[in-house]
């Protein structure tokens, strides 16, 4: 039997009633809180009519999609974030990704969005760059430091495990009021907090960007505060190489064959053939303190946690013939590395940040570069993508092969060596 049509109506209205409470309820908890009292962390949030407005429009949004960003690699900030909009898709393809960026935010309002933006979707990363808002406001680095560390104890809180790349404030202009001492302090203090914290990566993006003043360049900051299209494409590049070794990106296995002659040093699967010159790993996919991994391919140096820790890994072999060596690298913006040969170390590095050889012309940033060394009678001569590194480094008769990390990430493949007769 149908219920009587007044029955109906009712029900439908009072619904819908329910309803609209539910998203008032949700509407009042999404809107910026109208007074400090009782907020997580110190210093600005802001209220302008225009950051009101946009705040609630980008989480009312979101709110509405949390299923269908579940389990994505978050990108979260202020405007520089957002103004990477959904071209996020076509430079980390195969990625599952989610932009909360809200153009003006500061630290602190990460703070007060965190949970219902970030947590509630269930994240397998996050990409963290924020702060520089808060230098416009006045805060000093410590505050929003101390902000910083709040925002990644929360994430650590969730899951100890998320892991968490941590960017450095790019640079901008004093006449942004963002002057480049306080950007560099800043990233200091938040290098610290990050040392220690296993699931945090930081990510030198300062250098990246900086002019010979520490400021940002017009030819990727046109405003000299938000980047341009080859900007967006310089921090992408920059980020790959980490979130490949967190496992996101190039997840399969590099096909390469050596040339005829030539012998592979690593196989691409493990360590086998490596190790700390008083022990091997042969058979293992990371050395005992984690810091060398072997993936697809690749053999990978990790940021380490300390912000700077010097460790080698050697062959367990020597070679005492002249020979050829080839193998790839791949650096992070800034990061320090080193090849033995032998004993001696040619430096391998992101050479137009880091050095020594800056004035390189073929050299490709935070991708895959060529390095080359033939030893003949004691002498290596040494060259990246077809550039002299050393004409003539003296080596001794006999020795390994060895693998430096320093500072940043370094990646080595299809590391492979011919000898002569």
């Amino acid at each position: 039997m149908r219920p009587p049509l007044f029955s109906l109506i009712r029900t439908t209205v009072v619904a819908a009633l329910l309803t609209t409470h539910v998203v008032a309820q949700d509407s009042s908890r999404l809107r910026i809180p109208a007074t400090d009292d009782g907020l997580p962390g110190a210093g600005p949030i802001r209220r302008f009519d225009w950051f009101q407005k946009l705040w609630m429009e980008k989480r009312t949004q979101w709110a509405n999609q949390v299923e269908q960003d579940r389990h994505a690699l978050v990108f979260l900030g202020d405007s520089i974030t957002q103004g990477w909009g959904d071209r996020m898709n076509d430079e980390f393809t195969g990625v599952k990704v989610a932009n909360r960026g809200i153009s003006g935010d500061t630290t602190r309002g990460v703070l007060i969005r965190l949970q219902e933006d970030v947590l509630a979707l269930k994240p397998v990363g996050v990409v963290l760059l924020i702060g520089t808002n808060d230098l416009e406001e006045g805060a000093t680095p410590e505050t929003i430091a101390d902000n910083v560390r709040l925002i990644l104890d929360a994430l650590k809180a969730h899951d100890p495990h998320l892991p968490v790349v941590l960017c450095e404030v790019f640079p901008s202009a004093a006449s942004k009021s963002r002057p480049a001492d306080k950007i560099k302090k800043l990233n200091q203090l938040c290098a610290a907090i990050a040392k220690g914290r296993p699931q945090v990566t930081r990510l030198e993006t300062w250098p990246l960007f900086a002019d010979a003043n520490g400021d940002a360049k017009a030819a990727e900051f046109p405003d000299l505060l938000h980047p341009n299209a080859t900007g967006y494409r310089m921090w992408a590049a920059s980020l790959k190489p980490i979130l490949a070794t967190l496992g996101f990106l190039e997840t399969t296995d590099d096909t390469f064959k050596p040339e005829p002659g030539f012998t592979s040093l690593f196989n691409g699967r493990d360590l086998t053939g490596w190790g700390f010159r008083t022990n091997n790993f042969d058979g293992m996919t990371q050395s005992i303190d984690g810091r060398y991994h072997a993936r697809h391919g690749r053999l990978i140096v990790t940021t380490p946690t300390e912000g700077r820790r010097v460790q080698q890994i050697w062959t367990t072999r020597e070679f005492p013939k002249n020979f050829t060596l080839k193998l790839e690298f791949r650096a992070t913006p800034n990061a320090d590395s080193g090849i033995f040969i032998r004993k001696p170390q040619l430096q391998c590095r992101d050479y137009p940040i880091a050095g020594p050889y800056k004035a390189l012309k073929n050299y490709k940033a935070q991708d895959w570069n060529e390095v080359v060394v033939v030893v003949r009678n004691g002498v290596a001569h040494c060259t990246c993508n077809g550039e002299v590194l050393e004409a003539a480094l003296p080596v001794p008769a006999t020795g390994p092969i060895g693998l430096e990390g320093d500072s940043g990430q370094m990646e080595y493949r299809r590391i492979r060596l011919r000898e002569e007769p």
